[in-house]
């Protein structure tokens, strides 16, 4: 009998050493694994939108001029 419970407390320190020792991987990996999912979803997300409105994107971007006018005249202040 006292082989049994002293397989069970080693098998209960063997649990409660791999979750503490998992819950540390974890946690030191937090952000990097934030950071990636912010990325994937930002990624997504402008797919999406521009999947969603192509031609509106295109109609919004203000046609580049192909000259300039005369200079503004300086007028001093004073």
């Amino acid at each position: 009998m006292q082989k049994l419970f002293n397989v069970m407390s080693v098998a209960s320190f063997v649990m409660s050493a791999g979750m503490v020792a998992g819950s540390a991987l974890l946690y030191s990996r937090i952000p990097a694994l934030t950071k990636r999912y912010v990325s994937e979803l930002r990624l997504e997300l402008t797919q999406m939108i521009t999947d969603m409105v192509p031609g509106q994107v295109d109609e919004l971007m203000p046609e580049m001029p192909t000259s300039t006018g005369p200079a503004v005249p300086f007028k001093s202040p004073f």
